[in-house]
């Protein structure tokens, strides 16, 4: 009877660790790709500095959000998850407006679908029509798997203050935005 042969079993040991290893590093590439990413710091001044069609196409100027607390949401007629979560949202806006928060909703879609949108499902706070160009945007905000919806919150001195991606905890966002107008 023979036994193992020598160095066998520190062979598997090494090629066991570099697996292991390697599967680790793809789990952490992973979430960095879908996780948000830290957003460049001018991300919030290039909203601000930005005047927007609204759902009804009339411009938007959105440095009308400075100095105040702001619930920014991309999204999409055809994402089901942003459209699932809107009457919340718009539910909390009309709850915080009076305290001072601020919310828009930046489509990444058509004008006319946007307009449509608006017209059948209307909500207490601005939709403005950003096109493809939202999701550059949503990027430079941190968003770099581009998955809808995605919902930022910016503090007063104009901060992210905290960044939701997938369909909003509605209790979670309202702590969240209570805080920031607290």
């Amino acid at each position: 009877m023979s036994g193992p042969v020598p160095g066998a079993r520190r062979g598997w040991l090494v090629g066991g660790g570099l697996a292991m290893a390697a599967a680790g590093l793809g789990a952490w590439v992973g979430w960095r790709r879908l996780a948000p990413a830290d957003a460049a710091d001018e991300a919030v001044a290039l909203l601000l500095a930005q005047s927007l069609p609204n759902a009804a196409g009339q411009p938007l100027a959105l440095d009308r959000f400075g100095g105040r607390p702001l619930v920014v949401n991309f999204w999409a007629t055809w994402c089901a998850p942003c459209v699932e979560e809107m009457p919340e949202l718009s539910a909390l806006h009309a709850e915080l407006s009076p305290k001072g928060l601020g919310m828009v909703g930046i489509g990444i879609d058509s004008a006319a679908k946007i307009a449509d949108f608006a017209a059948r499902s209307p909500v207490s706070y601005p939709l403005v029509v950003a096109g493809m160009g939202g999701s550059e945007l949503a990027r430079r905000f941190g968003n770099q798997a581009g998955a809808l919806p995605f919902t930022v919150l910016v503090d007063r001195r104009g901060q992210i203050a905290h960044r939701l991606l997938g369909r909003v905890d509605i209790g979670r966002l309202k702590t969240m935005a209570e805080a920031l107008v607290g």
